[in-house]
């Protein structure tokens, strides 16, 4: 039997991070090489990051990002490693994995397929490697190949598709397949989006049966650059079967997995199912020939230990409690400051923080938690405190049901809990208009007004505590409000990031009783949700009087979503909006409802241009700044709505 250990980690990088970076990188090779591994790959432009945005564009940065990757070559002594970096060949960017191999750089294999939708914008930056392609670079005193490789490190012979190439249609990995390849390395930079894991499962499970290979698949971890969340999952397959695969939503620096591999097995598979060889009697110029020491493995292969399945609500927690870590230690902050209201949004806000603190603590312990927070001063005990001041900012349109939801689950998950009363303050910019226009305030004719000040007063003192303690303000806006701009500008969606514009709120609604009665994390049911998941959603803004409720303002927060999924994920116009889901409310009611959204969506794009950072976690996001593009100034599809 050939059979060898494969191996593959998933890194936590920061963009421009040089030596952070680095000394990841190096921290799983050392790793790798400890478990005896003899191929390890790394994910795509690890060296750099892979958010660094126009900063592709630099000279001096493509610079040091070939500097870095010098550094390290020394260190892959004894091991074949691949790095991903961005590299300039004729006067072109390209986004590249080096392949190391016992201390040389041996070549650099270029991405032949760019990632330009959704939140990509690959071909800003990148030039797209053109297939049977090679040319050469200088790094220092070598001259090395680039371009469509293919390595044979002592007769074990790899090829690659750098994440988008594995995904498209005329993957690199069938022209590999002809030059009689054993393992096909796949670095990413694949981010997170709900259900998405098990479709990357498929590909490379599928990949390693039709190409008959080793297919090696890896990822960024954690939240890299603010928005985008990487969750992690090595995947190993081998002749049509997933032999292993490695954790998601880790918090520590770097995860390794490995596997032991039959070469034989995958060579005969690829003997059966590429019938032809087009490549026989052709020249070998892109074949990169290296030797290096691969320890074969004498013994039996391991049992697999795969993972199961994740549900959308788990997938949500992990995702969002990650992404808050990175967030809150790459941005040097002391903690989080939150306007608890006792709703849905503050509460589902509160609890992520919480998971945050809980799941963190799990994966390094509570001192290895605290040593990764150098924005905080922190000790192991109370971190709940430390980390989340809750603040209840009451008017006399405020009930007490919901000053005790907040109050029960601040105390419930032992965080800084303050209740301020904000009427006087309110009572005071009444009097100063009133004066200024010479007439009383009215709920008859100032409705808006009378609403929004308030939720704009709430904003300057938790700005205040804020500041008082270096942490960030958190936004609890949901995808459904920025939908239809059901929110105060500079009050309500004040903050530096805003973990639920992602959701909407019919889900936020449902995660909040799952959180209270699934115990998914391992962590204990969130009984301190008990009051929350009793409320009917308002803003407490009219006179207790009006009894205003969010969904007597808008619609049913179903129909809300449904539209909104048919409207802006699936671009239907109004007309078609309403035959896709005639039937669910009457005729005269379901119209109302669709111009009601149509309007609001376009009247309020540019609060959607204002909201703070948000995560994104699925193609149903409305951040006009990574997904969802729309004009601030529009007709507001004034002669579709006529006709509906």
């Amino acid at each position: 039997m050939q059979q060898i250990t494969v191996g593959a980690a998933v890194l936590n990088q920061t963009p421009l991070d040089w030596s952070g970076n680095r000394n990841r990188i190096l921290a799983a090779i050392a790793e790798a090489k400890k478990a005896k591994v003899s191929f390890l790959a790394l994910p795509e432009l690890c060296i750099t990051g892979y958010g660094c945005e126009d900063m592709f564009l630099s000279a001096g940065f493509l610079r040091q990002a070939v500097e870095s990757l010098e550094l390290i070559i020394p260190a892959t002594k004894g091991i074949t490693v691949n790095l991903g970096l961005p590299l300039m060949v004729k006067n072109a960017v390209y986004n590249t994995a080096a392949v190391l191999c016992d201390g040389k750089l041996i070549g650099f294999s270029a991405k032949r397929h760019l990632a330009g939708d959704g939140i990509h914008y690959e071909p800003r930056w990148f030039a797209a490697w053109p297939a049977g392609i090679t040319e050469t670079v200088d790094i220092g005193n070598t001259t090395v190949p680039v371009g469509d490789l293919v390595y044979d490190i002592s007769g074990v012979r790899i090829g690659f598709e750098i994440c988008e190439d594995g995904w498209a249609a005329d993957r690199p990995g069938a022209d590999h397949a002809f030059d009689g390849v054993d393992l096909i390395f796949n670095p990413s930079a694949s981010h997170f989006a709900f259900g998405k894991h098990p479709v990357r499962r498929r590909l490379v499970q599928e990949g390693s049966r039709a190409f008959g290979v080793t297919y090696i698949y890896t990822n960024l971890l954690g939240n890299e650059a603010g928005r985008v969340i990487y969750d992690g999952g090595v995947l190993i397959a081998s002749a049509g079967e997933r032999i292993a695969e490695g954790p998601r939503f880790g918090f520590c620096d770097h995860v390794l997995t490995t596997a032991m591999v039959d070469l034989d097995k995958t060579r005969m598979l690829q003997a059966r199912t590429v019938s032809t060889r087009p490549s026989l009697g052709k020249s070998e110029d892109h074949i990169v020939k290296a030797k290096a020491k691969i320890a074969i493995v004498n013994r039996p292969l391991p049992p697999r230990e795969l993972l199961g399945p994740m549900c959308k609500e788990e997938e949500f927690g992990r995702s969002v409690a990650l992404a808050l870590f990175d967030y809150l230690r790459k941005s040097w902050s002391g903690g989080f400051i939150l306007s608890l209201s006792g709703g849905a949004d503050s509460s589902a806000v509160a609890c992520l923080i919480s998971l945050m603190i809980k799941l963190g603590c799990q994966d390094l312990g509570k001192k290895g938690f605290v040593a990764r927070l150098p924005g905080a001063k922190l000790k192991p005990k109370n971190l709940h405190h430390q980390l989340l001041t809750c603040v209840y900012q009451g008017t006399k349109n405020s009930g007490s049901k919901t000053f005790n939801a907040a109050k029960d689950l601040a105390e419930w998950m032992g965080a800084e809990f303050f209740h301020w009363q904000i009427e006087d303050i309110v009572q005071s910019y009444h009097k100063m208009i009133e004066t200024s226009i010479e007439r009383d305030l009215s709920w008859d004719t100032d409705d808006i007004p009378l609403q929004n000040i308030q939720a704009r007063v709430r904003a300057p003192g938790v700005w205040m505590l804020a500041n008082l303690k270096n942490a960030l303000l958190v936004s609890t806006s949901n995808r459904s409000e920025a939908a239809v701009g059901y929110a105060t500008m500079d009050g309500d969606t004040c903050g530096g990031i805003s973990p639920v514009a992602g959701v909407d709120k019919a889900f936020l609604l449902h995660w909040l009783q799952w959180l209270e009665k699934e115990d998914a994390f391992g962590l204990g049911v969130y009984t301190g949700l008990k009051r929350v998941n009793k409320l009917q959603p308002t803003a407490e803004l009219r006179p207790k009087a009006a009894a205003q409720s969010d969904e007597g303002d808008l619609m049913p927060y179903a129909v809300l979503e449904a539209i909104e999924e048919a409207a802006i994920r699936d671009k239907k116009l109004p007309g078609e909006v309403f035959l896709t889901l005639k039937g669910i409310a009457p005729d005269a009611q379901l119209k109302e409802w669709i111009t009601r959204f149509f309007r609001l969506w376009s009247r309020n794009q540019w609060k959607r241009e204002r909201y703070a950072p948000s995560f994104h976690l699925d193609d149903e996001n409305l951040d006009p700044k990574t997904w969802c593009r729309f004009p601030i100034l529009s007709a507001g599809f004034r002669e579709d709505l006529e006709k509906l």
